[in-house]
């Protein structure tokens, strides 16, 4: 579970695949590696209990991965979910024993089984069940490597640097043509030895010499074979050859009639396609004539048609019409209208699509009636609540925002009642809330508080209809439509995404139907992630060091020695990593109604102070940054 700023529109850097070094405020070093890296998920296990859910769609992630991962995956999925449909009659734990039955078969013709090939193709440190499982996932994170670690196969033994040999004992099958990898370089195997003789294919525990390998290899370096070639052999047609392997069926009938021009329709009856009840007719310009001799055949005319190529369709039924005794001066006038047609029938469906989405992106041009430079508001939001702090010596603010826990946790309970008489209090809502996170939501009623504001656009149906709702940046909106069905829904402000840059915010707020927040200073949350950091899991354990209920600081150090806070949530189970930086706007030049003010460590004098200038729009100095486009 993972939301990462400026990720929502393609624009993730991945920071999730860089190291970092858990520090605590004491800069000592509490873990290291790819600490943010998951490794890849495979839910083959799952697939029972979740198509009996009623999931009829799974998304297999492959925008950054290769052809013959997205082959391979694509492949897998679908024999398994398709093993799960044909056996819907029998309990999950006869499919599990069906599934696991035909995971352990070897494929003829790659001697490795189907979760062998997903695995030689792409793994990182081996598959993790991600947060499908209850109980608590301490092998989500693989920290050594943050990309393809492939088989291993052993540690170099011996090397002759002059030959380039290097010799170690297998842990699994390599053989010629296969790719490896030695400290992170990539060698193609050329030549495999066994007692100096050649070999072609070599097998767990035996010995062997690898020939044609350069570099700064030294003993003890550890091996792995990234790339099957019999694997790749077998799945590289799919993509590599000029052929479609699964095809959309038509219709075509054919006229070729005396004294008539040649016309074909082409149609679709296929109810699972988009081309469902589409039709297209094309008339050329070609009229047969009365032959002299060998006239035109219908299954000649047959076999023009069906050549379809690398379409993604085919001809189930071709119908001619044909008159007797005609030639066509023209012969390759069927491959024409044919591509005509084709071409067509998919310019049908795709300006049908083009219209449908003008309807709905039609935009919507509303006058922000609320906006009045002269009422800014200010809006306050503690992440954090300081148990011996006095936040009641705040002055100059409209509203404050507390955290949905810190109403939840009796701890706090005389703190905050004692904050809603002194403001107007809003409840912060979090990101996620998870399942097995029991909120008791009549609680709330004790308190004396103003409003929510809604981070997730599910939590709406949580309060009374009179509640006074706020739309969270995190909800993402980018236009007047959003904002005139988030109005529906019964929402009367947001905050502006940071993620739209000067001139959207600006048009976008202009048009706003409801009043409208700025984030004009914080740190913003980079990532909220359903995983600890500090314990290296993604659920609570009896045996952890619990260091998430200490009062310490804890930090993420990247490569470059940024330092990003992080805050560990024992109550929902999550995490939320910072900028490393403050992001300050110069609001002035934006038509809002309130600047909101967001508090991670800052103290009392601090934030008074930040408050004091915010409501003069003055600049800020020191560790921030002004959003600049």
């Amino acid at each position: 579970m993972l939301e990462v700023v400026h990720g929502n529109r393609g624009l993730c850097a991945q920071p999730c695949r860089l190291p970092y070094t858990l520090i605590d405020e004491n800069n000592t070093n509490i873990d290291t590696g790819y600490l943010l890296s998951p490794r890849d998920l495979n839910g083959v296990n799952f697939l029972p209990s979740l198509i009996k859910m009623g999931i009829s769609c799974f998304k297999i992630e492959g925008r950054l991965k290769s052809p013959e991962y997205v082959a391979i995956t694509t492949k897998f999925y679908r024999k398994y979910i398709d093993l799960v449909w044909q056996n819907q009659n029998l309990s999950n734990e006869e499919i599990l024993k069906l599934i696991n039955k035909e995971l352990s078969i070897k494929n003829p013709q790659t001697n490795l089984t189907d979760l062998e090939e997903i695995l030689q193709v792409f793994n990182r440190g081996n598959f993790s069940n991600g947060h499908l499982d209850e109980n608590p996932n301490q092998n989500l994170i693989f920290k050594e490597k943050s990309n393809n670690s492939g088989f291993y196969l052993g540690k170099v033994e011996k090397i002759n640097a002059n030959k380039g040999y290097i010799t170690l004992k297998l842990e699994n099958t390599i053989a010629i043509g296969d790719k490896i990898s030695i400290d992170s370089k990539t060698y193609t195997i050329s030549e495999l030895m066994e007692n100096k003789n050649n070999i072609r294919t070599a097998f767990k525990n035996q010995t062997v010499t690898i020939g044609r390998i350069k570099g700064n290899i030294k003993n003890n370096m550890k091996i792995f074979k990234l790339e099957n070639k019999v694997l790749t052999d077998s799945i590289s047609p799919t993509f590599l050859q000029d052929k479609e392997f699964k095809k959309i069926p038509l219709i075509a009938s054919l006229s070729v009639l005396k004294n008539e021009p040649i016309s074909i329709e082409i149609k679709c009856n296929n109810e699972n396609s988009i081309y469902y009840n589409e039709k297209v007719k094309i008339i050329s310009d070609i009229m047969p004539t009365i032959a002299n001799n060998n006239p035109i055949t219908q299954e000649k005319i047959k076999e023009q048609i069906s050549k379809t190529g690398n379409t993604m369709f085919y001809f189930e039924n071709i119908n001619v019409n044909l008159d007797d005794n005609l030639f066509i001066p023209k012969f390759n006038i069927f491959k024409e209208i044919r591509r005509i047609a084709i071409e067509k029938l998919q310019n049908n469906i795709i300006n049908k699509e083009i219209t449908s989405r003008n309807l709905i992106f039609k935009p919507i041009i509303n006058h922000n009636s609320n906006y009045d430079c002269t009422t800014l508001k200010i809006s306050l939001l503690l992440n954090i609540i300081n148990k011996n702090t006095d936040y009641s010596s705040l002055y100059n603010i409209d509203k404050l925002y507390i955290p949905l826990k810190y109403f939840l946790l009796k701890e706090y309970k005389s703190q905050i009642s004692a904050l809603c008489e002194k403001f107007n209090i809003f409840i912060y809502m979090p990101n996620i809330i998870k399942d097995n996170i029991k909120v008791n939501y009549n609680i709330l009623k004790d308190f004396n508080f103003k409003g929510v504001v809604i981070s997730n656009i599910s939590q709406i149906n949580l309060f009374e209809k009179k509640t006074n709702l706020i739309g969270n940046y995190t909800l993402n909106v980018f236009n007047s439509q959003t904002l005139n069905y988030l109005k529906k829904l019964g929402i009367n402000e947001f905050c502006i995404t940071p993620e739209l840059n000067d001139k959207d915010s600006k048009e976008l707020l202009n048009s706003s139907p409801i009043s409208s927040e700025m984030l004009v200073y914080g740190k913003i949350p980079f990532m909220t992630m359903n995983y600890c950091l500090l314990g290296c899991t993604n659920k609570c354990y009896k045996n952890c060091k619990k260091l998430c209920k200490t009062n310490k600081k804890f930090y993420l150090k990247d490569r470059l020695n940024f330092n990003f806070r992080i805050v560990p949530d024992s109550f929902l189970g999550t995490t939320t990593i910072y900028n490393s930086k403050i992001t300050s706007f110069e609001y002035s030049k934006f038509k809002i109604n309130v600047a909101r003010i967001s508090i991670l460590d800052e103290s009392i004098s601090e934030i008074q102070n930040i408050i004091n200038t915010v409501r003069n729009n003055k600049k800020f100095e020191g560790n921030s940054y002004t959003r600049s486009f």
